[in-house]
């Protein structure tokens, strides 16, 4: 029996995470599941380990700049190499600008922007040494406008599609591919944490984790760049080149609104 390939995902505790770990699963891979929380983390191992899937565990806080490496050099001494990297941790800040806290942010930013990158740094020279293997970077709509009341994260996705694009190029003819996968508002906890539960992008139809993290995977093993999954996100995620970004602005603001 040819051996199962191993994927690295993280945020697998929940919403997106925890499905597109279900989905790499499914498709006969073996995975190393790393998030905050612990407990969920093993519930979830537990499960996909019924089902024939080898897992590995590693709970980190990737807010913590010392968890990339420590990742990286727990599954280089049990000699686990990733042929797949999913980098979907990420939370978000809702408010002004000015009035939300600065740690929050900072915080926000090493887990959307400089874990991903330090991640993807480490685990990628492998993948081209072998001239195979895979990276989905989770970004979202909001990579492609501005975004009033949540202007950091909203910023810090549109760096992780930029970064995303330009490794796919780069990459090219090498046997590795690297996809972004940018999600609308879906169905998680990633609202609550970010007390935005009122706003009024959340009050329409969402789609649901388990949809978008299938778009993900057959997305990346299409070598799409970029995934934007769903009609309604796909007409959003374009708004910027047809209409003045000024004027998107207005509208992502109204659309954030309580």
């Amino acid at each position: 029996m040819k051996p199962r390939k191993w994927a690295l995902v993280t945020g697998a505790s929940g919403g997106i995470g925890i499905e597109l770990a279900r989905v790499f699963a499914h498709h006969n891979y073996n995975l190393v599941l790393t998030a905050r929380r612990q407990a969920e983390l093993g519930k979830l191992a537990q499960e996909l380990e019924t089902r024939g899937t080898q897992t590995r565990v590693i709970a980190a806080d990737l807010a913590d700049a010392s968890a990339p490496q420590k990742i990286w050099e727990e599954l280089q001494d049990e000699d686990i190499w990733i042929h797949t990297l999913v980098n979907n941790a990420g939370f978000a800040t809702y408010g002004f600008f000015d009035e939300t806290p600065l740690d929050d942010e900072l915080q926000m930013l090493q887990v959307n922007i400089v874990a991903l990158t330090q991640l993807t740094k480490l685990f990628l020279p492998a993948m081209k040494t072998r001239g195979r293997g895979q990276i989905l970077n989770v970004a979202s709509t909001a990579a492609f406008q501005p975004g009033p009341l949540m202007a950091v994260y909203y910023a810090s996705k549109a760096y992780v599609l930029s970064f995303s694009e330009a490794l796919s190029n780069e990459l090219d003819g090498s046997g590795v591919t690297v996809s972004a996968l940018c999600p609308g508002p879906t169905v998680s906890d990633f609202q609550e944490r970010a007390k935005m539960m009122e706003s009024k992008i959340l009050q329409g139809d969402l789609m649901d984790a388990g949809s978008v993290a299938l778009a993900g995977y057959r997305g990346l093993i299409r070598k799409q760049s970029v995934i934007v999954p769903g009609a309604k996100n796909q007409i959003f995620a374009n708004a910027h080149r047809v209409l003045p970004r000024r004027l998107v602005a207005q509208i992502v603001r109204r659309a954030q609104g309580k």
